[in-house]
């Protein structure tokens, strides 16, 4: 039997408390050192992996006077190849080349514990995916960006084209020269134009075409007060003073292209995606065809007014149309925008009964009716206007 005077040894549930605490912060401290170093050591193996590869693509170029156009480090490599190998743990996931332009040009992809860097012929190492190329490293069709998905509409990152499609020997081609390919149904685009543009090709849906909008509108650089709401997003050519369709241009940066405005005219036509894709004409020049339909039951203003006229979304009921086509179902704050911040109005007859088509983004003849939410339901699936064009995604 122990004695009273003799003293306990041990520690107290309270110390063994702190003492758990304490190392519970230190694991804590050094998994995220750990995590930081392992970022930085991925970053720098993936930037010197890409600086290395493109010096030796621009040796190859300098020797042969056109950039290789494969990455192939097989036994037996193609023609015009060259073998870029990566450190452990990376791998280049895309490689691009246009030889037909002056520069010519490449971009290189590589990733690395779910990292993506890329670097292309006149910069640096940079974060992200090449222009049209997804984050698992999928190269889209030439002349396509990528889109990121949205829950909201049930998309996920998909290939869209940049340039509104275009008539090349009957086949559906995005690219900046030519005028926008008309005066073809929504039948047709959606049973074959489309899905002969690309293997997986399909004519763009309403859920696409509603992700790319209010993308583009949640971008401050597509505002002309340089905020989300501020001013008006921008709306494309849409009116006639400079003539008819235009071309679009392969300079980005000139988005004011043939419209004969410059900065702060809203007839931009150019705007930019959360991921820096940049698109062209989703507003105004043409009427685009998606996959939509409606049969019936249109919506009127909310002062009962229907017949064939423009109605602001804002002012609408709307009986009969999916939720998901008004703006501020995926962008709350765009219950208060009108044709005032440049998203485009509806043009429909609240009193039509036959099946009608969607067609998007307005023309070079709606202004302020023009804009990336504007829709027209005046045109039956089969029905063929010199004002109706088209998109594709895959």
């Amino acid at each position: 039997m122990r004695k009273p005077s003799e003293k306990q040894t041990g520690f107290t549930i309270v110390e063994l408390l702190v003492v758990i605490v304490v190392i519970g912060i230190l694991a804590a401290v050094t998994i995220v050192a750990y995590s930081g170093v392992q970022q930085k050591a991925t970053v720098a193996s993936l930037s010197s992996d890409l600086t290395n590869a493109s010096k030796l693509l621009k040796l190859y170029q300098v020797e042969n006077g056109t950039y290789p156009t494969v990455n192939d480090c097989s036994a037996t490599p193609v023609a015009d190849s060259i073998c870029l190998k990566a450190s452990p743990g990376s791998s280049y996931t895309a490689f691009q080349v246009n030889n037909s332009v002056n520069p010519q040009t490449f971009c290189l992809n590589a990733m690395n514990s779910g990292r993506n860097y890329n670097i292309n012929s006149d910069g640096t190492p940079v974060e992200g995916t090449c222009s049209g190329v997804m984050t698992n490293g999928t190269i889209c069709p030439a002349g396509f960006i990528v889109v990121p998905g949205n829950s909201t509409f049930g998309t996920s990152n998909f290939c869209t084209m940049k340039y509104e499609a275009k008539n090349v020997s009957g086949v559906a081609t995005s690219q900046a020269t030519g005028v926008p390919w008309v005066s073809i149904s929504q039948t047709t685009t959606s049973t074959s134009t489309a899905s002969a543009a690309c293997t997986g090709c399909h004519l763009i849906s309403e859920a696409e075409w509603l992700t790319i909008a209010h993308n583009v509108v949640s971008v401050a650089s597509n505002w002309s007060g340089g905020a989300v709401g501020s001013g008006y997003v921008y709306s494309g050519h849409n009116d006639t003073e400079t003539g008819d369709l235009l071309e679009a241009d392969q300079n980005d940066t000139n988005g004011y292209s043939g419209t004969g405005q410059s900065s702060p005219s809203n007839q931009r036509r150019t705007l930019t995606l959360t991921n820096r894709e940049v698109i062209w004409d989703l507003a105004g020049n043409v009427w685009e065809w998606t996959t939509g339909t409606i049969t019936g039951n249109e919506p009127a203003r909310s002062d009962g007014t229907g017949q064939y006229d423009w109605k602001e979304w804002n002012t609408l009921l709307m009986n009969g149309m999916p939720a998901l086509a008004a703006p501020s179902y995926g962008t709350p704050a765009a219950s208060s925008w009108g044709s005032a911040q440049g998203i485009g109005q509806l043009q429909n007859n609240s009193g039509g009964y036959n099946t009608r088509g969607f067609v998007r983004g307005g023309t070079v003849y709606d202004g302020n009716g023009a804009g990336v939410f504007a829709l027209g339901l005046y045109n039956a699936p089969h029905s063929t206007g010199s004002q109706i064009g088209f998109r594709v995604s895959r």
